[in-house]
């Protein structure tokens, strides 16, 4: 999750939230939202956060919405990640959706956030596992 957060960071991704949806859905622990500011900011958000973590070891389960770059759905199993143009994100909702679900908001940016030992700021949880999304 650290670093996802930190990658989303990096490329200027707007207001990332992270919700806990354990227990409350199925198919995921963890939702991780931002917004990009246009088509080519959500999909480059997508691109850069997929090599990143490819880098990492960690590959989705599946990627959908990159050729419209309204909303992307990036599929890494424990960690569902969405980012939205800013105008999908309000009309979706997700976090009114999901009111249930702990909320993390991510302020300030990851890379401001103090770090503990372990290389994570405020966000303590899932890291990625290598070996359970691929």
């Amino acid at each position: 999750m650290a670093l996802a957060l930190k990658t989303i960071d990096a490329v200027k991704g707007l207001e990332p939230v992270v919700l806990e949806v354990k227990g409350l859905c199925f198919f995921a622990d963890y939702f991780l939202i931002c917004s990009g500011t246009s088509k080519r900011h959500v999909v480059a958000l997508a691109q850069r956060l997929e090599e990143a973590l490819g880098q990492a070891g960690v590959k989705p389960l599946g990627v959908e919405g990159v050729q419209e770059g309204l909303w992307v759905l990036m599929d890494y199993n424990d960690v569902v990640i969405h980012i939205f143009s800013q105008e999908l994100r309000q009309f979706y909702d997700l976090e009114g959706l999901w009111g249930d679900a702990p909320k993390t908001e991510v302020t300030p940016a990851p890379a401001a956030m103090a770090l503990n030992g372990s290389g994570e700021g405020q966000v303590k949880k899932p890291e990625f596992e290598s070996g359970s999304s691929s």
